[in-house]
């Protein structure tokens, strides 16, 4: 592996941050993180978990099925796959950017052959320049073993990658404490040391795309936290959400590992 002096982030996209919390696929959103991209990658190296392949199917199909709901959604998966992965490479080819694709499951994480893999395939991804997108592979993942609209994907990546930083977008300025929740006066704890602090102050709850919720990224923080990596929750809906976070210009919550 090339030595390089570049910091790793893995950034986990979720749907409702692609969306824009919409029913369709934000080329906007896209080219914003693109954008960001373009500015950090002299002192950043990026990894990207996106969710997003169902949402893009739906924009184009409507499929019929008498079978299992699971089956239909591996469907739309399979079909919205190439028109995510289309919408990444046009907006981030404009900006010099070039990407690849990687499908993983709960399986390859399991393997020691497939985990020894993963590493050295993306290593090599990053040494040439190219932005790893990875998502889950939905074909072949069921209720009983996805990863929670992709935060424990995105934990266990930063974990077998060692990344420097893990972060989550989502739709909220991080973690808010339940008080302020309770008093509908949200308010963002900005720095934690560990996760176990976090867990009394999280309300459970899924978001209208996706399939997790901010019990899942409690999840994440504990593997990526375990593992010694930072983990960042913050507002994937903002514009410059990457850049103001890394300059400390936006509220977002910071999970230190002990």
């Amino acid at each position: 592996m090339k030595e390089t002096t570049k910091k790793r982030i893995v950034l986990k996209i979720g749907s409702n941050t692609l969306t824009r919390e919409t029913n369709h696929i934000s080329r906007g959103k896209i080219e914003d993180i693109a954008r960001q991209i373009a500015v950090l990658k002299d002192t950043y190296e990026f990894i990207i978990v996106s969710s997003g392949a169902i949402a893009a199917a739906k924009q184009f199909v409507n499929l019929e099925s008498n079978g299992k709901e699971i089956y239909v959604k591996q469907a739309l998966a399979s079909i919205g796959q190439l028109h995510l992965m289309r919408i990444y490479q046009e907006n981030f080819r404009e900006l010099g950017l070039l990407i690849s694709q990687c499908l993983l499951s709960y399986s390859d994480f399991k393997s020691k052959t497939s985990k020894e893999n993963i590493v050295n395939t993306i290593n090599i991804l990053l040494e040439n320049d190219y932005i790893p997108i990875i998502n889950e592979n939905d074909t072949v993942a069921t209720d009983e073993i996805k990863f929670g609209d992709n935060d424990k994907l995105a934990a266990l990546t930063a974990e077998l990658l060692t990344a420097d930083l893990l972060i989550i977008a989502t739709n909220t300025d991080g973690i808010y404490t339940k008080k302020s929740m309770l008093e509908n006066k949200p308010q963002t704890i900005k720095e934690v040391i560990g996760f176990e602090s976090l867990i009394n102050e999280v309300a459970d709850g899924k978001s209208s795309h996706g399939t997790g919720g901010m019990k899942s990224k409690v999840d994440a923080v504990e593997i990526a936290t375990s593992a010694g990596i930072e983990t960042w929750i913050v507002n994937g809906l903002k514009e410059n959400f990457i850049t103001n976070a890394v300059h400390n210009l936006i509220p977002y919550t910071t999970i230190k590992s002990k």
